[in-house]
């Protein structure tokens, strides 16, 4: 017989095409490894700036003719500023090169005012006199952009001269100017509490507006040094003389009581402010503390709670700047130092130091760029850039105490309708229900992957595995976006209407089959082999029917007779597990449809690659075709089924669309099967269109992606170690 032998040129073609694959295939394999590193390059580069230290330098100092400073207030340009000290003058100062614009004394040249409220975000300061009677004077400013060059001329208008009290000795005074009506609160000498209310009406027909002026008396509550309203004119804050804290509740839902929220203490309280939005009380302590306070439901009823304390300084404080940006502040002590922090985050941004001044008032520029330093006869400009003050680790994986809540918890909540608002940006509820969404998927698809794949591989017959096996993997490319519509729209809703059915399904199924592969078994033997190959299959689809149909029967009787007609309700009355439309079960079933293809394919070609010489071997000794399966194959094809489990955890941590469409996207910590959640993928799906490039919400779910690539690459990699033990470990099989 002749045999071939190949040339030379044909050796050499040969080995040269083995080459050019053997390139290919290496260069391929490097691509792909360097575009996931350059993705996770690019990933960490958009995260580290979230923890870049807050830059504060000093920018512009000058000296000021005037005295102690008590406030400060700035044009939205930062082009001009206005002091205010203690002898009621407002002098308006260019900065640039800190020339006095103009010099105004609203009560008078003379005349030292007793008490000083201040309205920070209008811009309007109350002067309380001897005599008791208050001016109100307002600060307006020209637009930026009018003007030659925008040049801004600043206005000082006196607005309110109110006479209420006059004869009455005041020791503190508290304004706020809202739409349409200011509020004014002035602590008497002699002890208590008035309340002025300034209501502007316009009549609708000649356009004439008449003003009106509202009194109340609030409970005493001791002798009070310091006032201060909130942004809502909802809430009234007091400081005693004996350092102890009271506040009133204005908004009208209950009478106007005094409430006592810190005892009498030795740490005197030397400066109050509000944070933006009004909801958080700022308290600095002679000890150099700043503290949080803030209203919190607690034993059934709203009290001003302590939520954090900020140890700055060694010194008293002397001032409080509140940013009218975010939930952050400047303040300064009676030695000269600086510290910037943020009260969510409780981070301390920055601390600096000036020297050869005592500073008595500081103020954070309108668009947070900038904060003044002001002390007798000198002011410090300086530069602030901190484009992430809101974010910390405590902050994105710990628990937060926000305002209102009434204890710290895990919230992710990225935006609100004002301004004002608190971001919460706890990663934790994305990672739990993460988590949730992939076990709740995989309870459903791992048996019935990897025992379908059992069967089909090791019991059915071939004419039927030619048919079945690929069916099963065409049902991986159906558009994840289709099976979460199909969930959102159809199963849920028929999912709630028919859970008796579903409860009952769960048990008489698994019943049925095994039932049937019992009344397969009782054929005699002679039988069975006469019938064509794969009859079994018709016994297990009958008692699959049979199941269904008596789950179908059985499911309106059992909710009547064992939960009272109301299945839904009696979870959520009995055991406490309120049902959602869009739960985990839908979204575990439509998960599941999508990830059982996955694991299928993967675990029968494990079954299938098991060596016919161990099935042959552990057959002729006597065992079963099941005991054969059970302890020789499937621990050989361990390892592999291993690896398909994991490749469908990976394919269920990155589901977006079902997710995004099944379930509620409640971000919520709860492993009711019954509850909605929101994942990681999911959260970045909704959000990202709506995060500013660059900006703090924008970076985190950056953050959110990059937890996602770890989270998928600890688990391969866990999971590829765990699959070379089991291959060693079943080698010798």
């Amino acid at each position: 017989m002749a045999t071939y032998s190949p040339s030379r040129a044909g050796l050499r073609r040969r080995h040269a095409a083995d080459w050019a694959a053997a390139l290919l295939v290496r260069l391929g394999g490097a691509i792909i490894v360097l575009s996931i590193l350059g993705i996770f390059a690019f990933i960490v580069t958009q995260v580290l700036p979230l923890f870049r230290p807050a830059r504060v330098e000093l920018k512009l100092q000058f000296d000021a003719p005037i005295g102690e400073p008590r406030g400060l207030f700035s044009d939205p340009g930062g082009k001009h500023v206005v002091e205010l000290d203690r002898s009621g003058q407002l002098t308006t100062l260019r900065l640039s090169d800190g020339a006095v614009v103009a010099s105004v004394a609203p009560l008078g040249e003379g005349r030292r005012p007793l008490a000083i409220g201040m309205a920070r975000g209008r811009d309007e300061v109350a002067l309380a006199a001897e005599d008791g009677r208050i001016v109100v004077a307002g600060i307006t400013w020209d637009s930026p952009l009018g003007g030659e060059n925008g040049h801004i001329s600043p206005q000082i208008n006196t607005l309110e001269t109110l006479d209420a009290l006059q004869g009455v000795r005041l020791d503190a005074l508290a304004l706020q100017s809202l739409p349409g009506r200011r509020l004014l609160a002035a602590a008497r000498g002699e002890g208590g509490v008035t309340l002025l209310t300034l209501v502007h009406e316009e009549n609708v027909f000649t356009g004439e507006i008449t003003a009106r002026l509202d009194r109340r008396e609030l409970p005493d509550a001791g002798r009070l040094r310091r006032l201060e309203i909130d942004d809502a004119g909802r809430r009234l804050y007091g400081v005693r003389a004996d350092e102890g804290l009271v506040w009133w509740r204005l908004d009208g839902t209950e009478p106007i009581e005094a409430q006592l929220a810190a005892p009498p203490s030795e740490d005197a309280v030397t400066a109050v402010s509000m944070l933006i939005g009004g909801r958080s009380l700022l308290v600095g302590r002679a000890g150099g503390s700043v503290e949080v306070w803030f209203e919190a439901e607690q034993a059934g009823r709203p009290q001003l709670v302590l939520a954090r304390t900020f140890d700055l300084f060694d010194a008293p404080v002397a001032a409080l700047a509140p940013s009218r940006r975010y939930k952050a502040a400047f303040a300064a002590s009676a030695s000269g130092d600086l510290s910037f922090f943020h009260s969510t985050s409780e981070r301390t941004l920055w601390t600096g130091h000036v020297d050869g001044a005592v500073p008595t008032a500081l103020l954070m520029a309108p668009k947070g760029d900038a904060a003044l330093v002001a002390a007798p006869g000198r002011i410090d400009v300086f530069s602030v850039d901190a484009p992430h003050p809101e974010v910390s680790l405590g902050a994105l994986f710990g628990r937060v105490w926000y305002e209102g809540y009434p204890a710290p918890e895990f919230v992710w909540q990225s935006s609100s309708g004002t301004d004002d608002f608190e971001p919460k940006l706890s990663l934790v509820p994305l990672l739990f229900g993460t988590i949730k969404g992939t076990l709740y998927s995989l309870l459903i698809a791992v048996p019935l992957a990897v025992f379908g794949a059992m069967y089909v591989a090791q019991f059915m017959a071939p004419e039927l595995r030619r048919i079945v096996k690929p069916v099963v993997e065409v049902m991986a490319s159906m558009p994840s976006v289709v099976l979460g519509f199909l969930a959102g729209l159809w199963l849920a809703p028929r999912l709630a209407a028919s859970l008796p059915v579903v409860l009952c399904g769960l048990v008489l199924l698994p019943l049925g089959s095994i039932a049937s592969g019992a009344a397969w078994g009782l054929f005699p033997a002679r039988w069975r082999r006469r019938l064509p190959r794969g009859t079994e299959v018709v016994f297990f689809v009958g008692g699959v029917l049979l199941s269904g149909g008596l789950s179908f029967l059985l499911g309106p009787l059992v909710q009547q007779v064992a939960f009272g007609g109301d299945l839904l309700g009696w979870f959520g009355t009995t055991l406490g597990l309120p049902y959602d439309q869009r739960n985990a079960v839908v979204v575990g079933i439509a998960m599941g449809f999508a990830v059982i293809p996955i694991i299928f394919a993967i675990a029968e070609d494990a079954f299938e690659n098991v060596p016919e010489t161990l099935v042959s071997a552990s057959l002729a000794l006597g065992a079963n075709r099941w005991q054969t399966v059970t302890r020789v194959v499937f621990p050989t094809a361990s390892p592999g089924i291993f690896s398909a489990i994991m490749v469908g955890f990976g394919r269920a941590v990155g589901e977006t669309m079902i997710v995004l469409m099944a379930t509620g996207n409640t971000p919520i910590l709860d492993w009711s099967p019954f509850s909605g959640f929101r994942s990681l993928s999911a959260n970045i799906a909704v959000e990202i269109p709506e995060a500013p490039q660059g900006a703090s919400l924008y970076r985190v779910l950056f953050l959110a992606a990059l937890a996602l690539f770890v989270l998928t690459f600890v688990v391969n990699t866990m999971a590829e170690l765990v699959r070379h033990r089991l291959r060693r470990r079943y080698a010798s099989l």
